[in-house]
């Protein structure tokens, strides 16, 4: 069988996910596997059409195609986004169309769950037939039953294809909006007081509505509203995982990303981001300008805002990226509001459009920001004891604003409950005293609100 493994690492072979492609290379020699550094080699493939092409050709040759990549944000990087949007600007799908793939990732386990469907769902619109993915945490293959489980994997992959199994799509075509949108005439503005509105656009010419809805956005506002077309930043290329920020949050790049980042996005009090849909995500454009956060490491980029995002195109179609969006602004602690073009009419669009503007400065004016659900709660505990353990010499600056903050709270560090535990849980062995635990604990359970709530 022969394998294509198109590598979305920036680092090229020298990267974790690679290792696993190593090891399945060696463990199946009966298997040819080739190896295409796509995201390394983005720039290359961007402007040499002959080098697209072969790569195609590698495609059409392959009985499966298999999608290796380490996660950037709870997606692929922004150089792997780039080399499939070209795929789709210039008509390659042929050369998928038919083939078996599938995914194999590296990561912490934060967000992979978006990653794969993320690639499932573009899988489907190549005419791929997708038989799974594999997420692996990084150093899983270091472990003696990590490496058989996937080895399993590979085999009943291997199997799948070579005994043409039928598979089914699971995500329907994403069909676009079908308004062509008019603005009117905004009849009230918001009044925004002191409020600082910083908008954030993808303009490239592509999408009538992104760019209509963004100008209504920005005058639904009395005073002024900074606007900036991401594409004209100086930002010289995407994330390398080079982790080299790991150490003081310096970023290897010497372009304009962090002071505009620091100095724009730091100070804004509403951040607008406006986009459209490219395949099943924003553009790499916008991937590119979140995976730069990163010199930010695991620490919450953009505390306390209030964040609206002004998407152009079938994002009720695309679950996984209002996901990532909506973790995005959790994760940062902000509230987050959606307006889409998803709609019947102009006229109900611009007033989507004028109530975002309206609640981002009620909540503001306010300073309300919503309680953490599950994204940050969960990933705060995935980084806390990342940075507490394996990733702490790398991540230092982490490991020390964690530290500044309180935000190293491990349960084995709360001493009156570890107390209450250390004293009760040997009792409860004791039936009577487990009987009576346990036929009160709902009372037990509110017994503390007494002292907000008083007898009532």
């Amino acid at each position: 069988m022969k394998i294509l493994v198109l590598n979305g690492s920036p680092k090229g072979d020298v990267s974790v996910t690679m290792q696993y492609v190593t090891y399945l290379r060696k463990r199946f020699p009966e298997h040819t596997f080739e190896t295409v550094n796509v995201a390394q080699e983005i720039q290359k493939i961007g402007r040499d059409g002959a080098y697209f092409a072969a790569i195609l050709d590698k495609v059409r040759s392959a009985d499966l195609v298999l999608w290796a990549f380490p996660l950037y944000y709870m997606l692929v990087c922004a150089q792997y986004k780039r080399f499939i949007e070209l795929v789709f600007e210039r008509n390659g799908q042929g050369a998928f169309a038919g083939k078996y793939a599938a995914a194999l990732s590296t990561s912490i386990h934060y967000f992979d769950q978006t990653a794969h469907a993320y690639i499932h769902a573009v899988c489907d619109d190549l005419g791929l037939q997708y038989l799974g993915g594999y997420s692996a945490a990084m150093m899983d293959l270091l472990e003696e039953k990590e490496r058989a489980r996937f080895e399993k994997f590979a085999r009943l992959l291997f199997a799948a294809v070579q005994e043409g199994v039928p598979v089914q799509r699971a995500n329907p075509p994403a069909i676009p909006p079908a308004l062509s949108y008019m603005p009117g005439r905004a009849q009230k503005k918001t009044q925004q007081g002191t409020q600082r509105v910083v908008v954030l656009i993808d303009e490239d010419g592509s999408s009538p509505n992104l760019a209509a809805m963004t100008e209504r956005i920005r005058h639904a506002f009395d005073g002024p509203v900074e606007s900036v077309n991401i594409r004209t930043l100086d930002i010289r290329g995407g994330c390398l995982g080079c982790c080299q920020c790991g150490y003081d949050n310096t970023c290897v790049y010497t372009d304009g990303y962090v002071d505009f980042y620091t100095t724009h996005l730091v100070p804004a009090d509403i951040i607008i981001i406006a986009g459209s849909i490219h395949d099943r995500y924003l553009s790499s454009a916008w991937k590119q300008f979140f995976d730069r956060s990163f010199f930010k490491g695991h620490v919450p980029g953009l505390p306390g805002k209030q964040v609206g995002f002004v998407i152009a195109g079938p994002l009720a179609q695309v679950p996984h990226l209002r996901e990532i969006l909506t973790a995005w602004a959790d994760s940062s602690g902000s509230q987050a509001f959606f307006v889409t073009d998803e709609v019947a009419g102009s006229a109900e669009l611009d007033g989507l459009l004028d109530a975002l503007a309206g609640r981002l400065v009620q909540g503001a004016t306010t300073g309300y920001t919503p309680p953490h659900t599950f994204y940050a709660t969960g990933g705060h505990k995935i980084f806390r004891d990342g940075i507490c353990g394996p990733m702490k010499l790398v991540f230092q600056a982490d490991y020390r604003y964690y530290k500044s903050h309180g935000m190293l709270d491990s349960p084995e560090r709360d001493l009156r409950t570890g107390l209450s535990n250390a004293i009760l849980i040997p009792l409860t062995r004791i039936p009577a005293f487990r009987k009576k635990v346990f036929t009160r604990i709902k009372y037990h359970m509110v017994a503390p609100f007494k002292a907000v709530l008083g007898d009532d």
